[in-house]
């Protein structure tokens, strides 16, 4: 059994809406409710109601969020935006693109819809998708050509808890000239996020960055792509100025708020600057290590008792997720509901997601119950 434990919550449960006796461990799909974003919505709904002395405070949680997020990132304040959701943000970046017939997008069987559709649903071109199976390290590395225009990959598969090497992907796509579109929901929060190896990346806010729907980090690598534009825009892409002069011509904005058409969602942002902000009072590397030793200790029970994973064993392939491949998952996971485990199913899988509000007590609480489901 692994040696790294948690034998206490990182984060003080008190400061989440959590059931008591409740095992919250679905954080790759909703975690718990910071009870702190009470306030935040309350305070939009105030500077919402005061007329145009709220708009500068709106703005302005929209500056505290990108700070906030910039060394997370390990980028500038400058090189973060947001967009509705990821989907919309890489079909941003696939509209841009100059698509030759024969292009190619390389993807993995087990990737998230909305980093494949953009590109998959083009119709001029159409575009060829090679799709990696299998869950050896290097299969989309090897997928890799000359026609290759864009690598799509999630940071950590939503469906596996796989990994990915993204530093090699970056190898394979310089060597042929193509982009790296990254979507890292399911690192973002757990584990520092190397965006500097993706063209573009993005994130939804919702899960290990403890906001809520409606808003996504949208980054771009401006010192790779520095000339990169969005085929459209709004009013709030365009760079400020008194009035746009439509004859005389318009410019965007120099950094990623060009990804932001319309008013950014603020009711989410607030919500997420005081998430990043509570997330920030933490040492990202303890939180790190917090949520890492709990995804190895529940690898090593679940393999004891002879319970099959899709999640790799091996630290450097797996982050906050473990799954579980069963026909038995929406039956399963209902049980361990009523049991007060709160997994999250879908496609046929069951996924245990830790956060700093867990501990080992949630660790051997799955085990036993896991245990106790296969043998009925």
């Amino acid at each position: 059994m692994s040696t790294a434990t948690a034998q206490h919550p990182l984060f003080d449960p008190a400061a989440f809406r959590l059931t008591d006796g409740v095992s919250h461990v679905c954080a790759g799909g909703e975690p718990a409710w910071l009870l702190r974003h009470d306030d935040a919505l309350r305070q939009y709904g105030i500077d919402k109601g005061i007329g145009m002395p709220g708009r500068p405070r709106m703005e302005a949680q929209v500056e505290r969020a990108r700070a906030l997020l910039a060394p997370m990132w390990g980028c500038t304040t400058e090189d973060i935006g947001f967009v509705s959701s990821v989907a919309d943000g890489v079909a941003m970046v696939a509209d841009s693109l100059d698509w030759r017939d024969g292009d190619e997008v390389v993807v993995d069987a087990h990737e998230y819809p909305s980093v494949v559709m953009p590109f998959g649903l083009r119709r001029t071109p159409k575009l060829a998708l090679r799709v990696a199976t299998g869950m050896e390290p290097g299969r989309l590395e090897a997928l890799v050509g000359p026609r290759t225009r864009v690598i799509g990959v999630s940071a950590v598969s939503y469906l596996t808890g796989e990994k990915y090497d993204l530093a090699s992907l970056r190898e394979a796509a310089d060597r042929v000239g193509a982009l790296v579109v990254v979507d890292f929901t399911q690192l973002a929060g757990n584990q520092p996020v190397p965006a500097g190896l993706a063209d573009f990346g993005f994130s939804a806010c919702y899960k290990w960055l403890l906001g809520m729907t409606g808003v996504a980090v949208a980054y771009w690598n401006r010192a790779r792509q520095p000339d990169w534009a969005p085929p459209t825009g709004g009013w709030h892409s365009l760079a400020p100025v008194p009035r746009p002069d439509y004859v005389a011509g318009t410019a965007l904005r120099a950094d990623a708020l060009r990804f932001t058409r319309g008013n950014p969602a603020h009711g989410p942002v607030y919500v997420l600057a005081g998430a990043l902000e509570y997330l920030a009072g933490h040492d990202p590397e303890e939180t790190t290590r917090h949520i890492s030793a709990l995804s190895a200790d529940l690898l090593d029970r679940l393999a004891e008792a002879d319970i099959a994973v899709t999640t790799p064993r091996d630290p450097a392939r797996h982050a906050a997720n473990v799954c579980i491949d069963s026909p038995h998952a929406q039956a399963w996971t209902d049980s361990l509901y009523r049991q007060g485990i709160y997994a999250w199913n879908g496609h046929g899988r069951i996924r245990f997601s830790f956060h700093g509000y867990n501990s080992t007590r949630d660790v051997e609480r799955i085990a036993t119950a896991m245990r106790q489901l296969r043998r009925a």
